[in-house]
């Protein structure tokens, strides 16, 4: 299924967005209490029967390339961005929306956010305030993305889609029955591009997984795909993955782009070598 929006510039259908430059009304205060770093420890286990989502574990952590407007002591923030600032507004800047032992992104670009899985049910408040520690609110967000069906990948897809009502939900085509949303779908495969995120497919996790290469950040979002584990990269977790043949062509499929950060659904990022880490594991999985 081909959606109209999928190629349309932003500007010609959300016209009605106020735009903002990325951070200029978040204060130090609010800088220093949401960007700090990845330490939170997160299972690679995409175990359902898991439950804990401590709140100590809960974090908004923005990547290295977030660039703030700086504020002084009132909060109030600076008039006019620097060059550095207004590259880093239109590349984009992403954050995790750390839910425990599952994950969920946000990116802003030129006013308008992405969101990239809502985890398990119950965690759009958490996704709320990762929004928050961009500057940006539900109204900002032009479109959700599923990167497979699973409850803790999807979990929060009505909840949010309610929230960010403006929003398109997307989905790759095999799993778009076994998705729960408010509104239909639209089905994405190798060649789309949502909001400058070029969609790769990746079955076997689920039959429908798509991961997503943001190009301008040098960023690969992978879902389940890939995991993250001990500062490094491993495969898709064998126990929830009915077809690990085509999961591990997958691997190969994901180490023929070029990025530097890796986001997982499970485990803590890899910040940089992304790209060669994966072809070294594509070539142990062989």
């Amino acid at each position: 299924m081909t959606h109209p929006h999928l190629h349309l510039p932003t500007h010609l259908r959300r016209t009605q967005r106020t735009r903002r430059v990325f951070l200029a009304d978040l204060g130090k205060g609010a800088l220093a209490a949401f960007a700090v770093p990845i330490f939170a420890a997160c299972s690679s286990d995409d175990d359902p029967t898991s439950t804990s989502t401590p709140e100590d574990t809960r974090d908004a952590t923005m990547t290295p390339s977030a660039s703030a407007t700086e504020a002084g002591a009132s909060g109030t923030a600076t008039a006019s961005a620097t060059p550095s600032e207004a590259a880093a507004a239109d590349t984009g800047t992403w954050a995790r929306a750390n839910l425990g032992f599952v994950s969920a992104y946000v990116l802003l670009r030129a006013g308008e956010a992405a969101i990239v899985d809502t985890g398990v049910e119950g965690s759009e408040g958490d996704i709320e305030t990762t929004l928050a520690a961009l500057g940006a609110r539900w109204e900002d967000v032009g479109h959700v993305i599923a990167t497979h069906s699973h409850f803790d990948h999807a979990g929060s897809l009505t909840a949010v889609l309610e929230a960010a009502s403006g929003a398109t939900g997307y989905c790759g085509a095999g799993d778009v029955g076994a998705i729960a949303a408010p509104r239909e779908l639209v089905t994405v495969g190798n060649g789309d591009t949502v909001f400058g995120l070029q969609v790769i497919e990746t079955p076997g996790h689920t039959p429908g997984h798509i991961s997503l290469l943001d190009a301008a950040t040098a960023t690969l979002l992978t879902g389940d795909a890939l995991n993250g584990s001990d500062g490094g990269v491993i495969g898709p977790n064998a126990q929830f993955t009915p077809d690990m043949a085509t999961a591990i062509a997958s691997v190969g499929i994901l180490a023929g782009y070029e990025y530097e950060t890796i986001y997982f659904g499970h485990g803590e990022p890899v910040l940089a070598g992304g790209a060669a880490a994966v072809a070294a594991l594509a070539a142990q999985l062989g």
